[in-house]
Parts: structure tokens; C-alpha cells; sequence
């Protein structure tokens, strides 16, 4: 099940890809595990996915201690609190969910290296959704230049569940101007070089509209019978 599963998303990528006239290697795959055991999760090196995501502090470091010999990029794609900073800033690669000047300035505090951050953007307005208002993304990012411990390398948003084909791509296709506006304005800790967009029932859209990152969590695991 696993093998042709990460077969048939890795052919979505390239296709997606093709399509974009983009090399599949643009497109960085992530596992969300949050939803599997460990054990379960592990069968994903096999076939060398080793980019991991996690929504839960908690969770991330068990799976941390289960897989401490492997090589495994650590990200961390939920709504991080801030008495939580201290206890995983500094054992992750990505944090997908800097929304507010207050979680920044903890980052900042507890970090001993730069932590590349990508700031989450709430494009389609939906009151269940953490992020930013578009509007009020670049004075945000602004407002954070002189925090040398936060690396912005780009904007993460999350498209709504069950919508319209064309406003799910206007999501992602707005997210991606936004990307590009920040990026020029040459921010000394703000690359904002990458999009992190795209989840197991989108991700082709958002590849379209230039997602560097991919979060995909159900498509790996589940099977035929359950797929309704």
C-alpha cells in the first residue's frame, strides 16, 4: 500500500510539474505523520522521503527520540504556543505557522541559530484558520527585520477543504504574487523565496501556482477500501 501510494504521488508531482514546465526536484516533498505511529511512519524512508512534518510539539519529539539515528528534516506545521518556543525551536528545520509579532519575538529569544520560518497567510478568509489577513502580510514581515534568529524563507497557506476548484487555485495563485512582491523588496531577513501550499487533495493546483512545499499527510496512507 505505502510503496504504491508514494509511487502514484511522486507521478503527480512530476506530471503537475510538466505541466508547469517545472523540474520535479523544484517541488520539496513533506510527510505529514501527525496521524501515524511512528513505526508507521518509518516505512517512508524506504523509498527516501526523509522531510517529516508534525502539527503537535508533543508529538514531534516522540518521533524525534523514535528516529535519533536517522537524517530527517524536521517540520513543524501547527500553531506553535509561546511557552512551547523553548522546547522545540531549536530541534526543527521549518516552522510553517509564524502568524504574530509576539511568537516571533520568543523565536528570537529562544533560538541559538537562525530558524527558517515561513509566515502562515489566511488567503481565503476562513474564521477555523490561523494566519494573517493578505493586506497585512508585508507590514508583518517588515516589522520582524531586525530579528536576526528568524529567516523568512517564505508564505505558507492552507486552501479550503471542500470548495470551488477556481477559488482553491486563486488562493494558492495569490499567495504566490504575494511571495513574489515580498521577495523584491530585498528584506534583509526575508528572502521569501519558497511556498509552502499544497495538501494530499490539492496539491496539483498549488505545484501549478508555484508551491516549493507540499505537505501531504492522508494520500501516503490510506488504502483502497477506505478511499469512499
Amino acid at each position: 500500500m505505502l510503496e504504491t501510494n508514494v509511487k502514484l504521488i511522486t507521478e503527480s508531482i512530476a506530471q503537475a510539474c510538466g505541466e508547469s514546465k517545472r523540474p520535479p526536484e523544484s517541488v520539496n516533498l513533506i510527510a505529514v505523520t501527525k496521524s501515524v505511529t511512528a513505526d508507521k511512519a518509518a516505512g517512508l524512508l524506504r523509498y527516501g522521503i526523509n522531510k517529516f512534518a508534525e502539527n503537535r510539539v508533543d508529538s514531534l519529539l516522540e518521533k524525534q527520540s523514535y528516529f535519533q539515528t536517522e537524517s530527517i528534516e524536521w517540520h513543524l506545521i501547527g500553531t506553535l504556543q509561546r511557552r512551547k518556543v523553548k522546547d522545540v525551536i531549536n530541534k526543527i528545520d521549518y516552522f510553517h505557522a509564524l502568524d504574530n509579532f509576539k511568537l516571533a519575538a520568543e523565536i528570537q529569544k529562544r533560538a541559538t541559530k537562525p530558524v527558517n520560518c515561513f509566515v502562515q497567510v489566511n488567503v481565503s478568509k476562513e474564521e477555523s484558520k490561523h494566519g494573517l489577513l493578505l493586506e497585512d502580510t508585508i507590514d508583518f514581515v517588515k516589522s520582524l527585520s531586525e530579528f536576526d534568529n528568524i529567516n523568512i524563507v517564505g508564505l505558507m497557506t492552507m486552501a479550503p477543504y471542500q470548495a470551488d476548484v477556481g477559488f482553491i487555485q486563486d488562493c494558492f495563485d495569490t499567495l504566490a504574487e504575494k511571495q513574489k512582491e515580498i521577495a523584491n523588496l530585498k528584506i534583509k531577513n526575508a528572502p521569501c523565496t519558497e511556498l509552502s501550499m499544497g495538501m494530499s487533495q490539492d496539491f496539483a493546483q498549488a505545484i501549478q501556482a508555484g508551491a516549493t512545499y507540499v505537505r501531504i499527510g492522508s494520500a501516503f496512507f490510506k488504502d483502497k477500501e477506505s478511499e469512499g
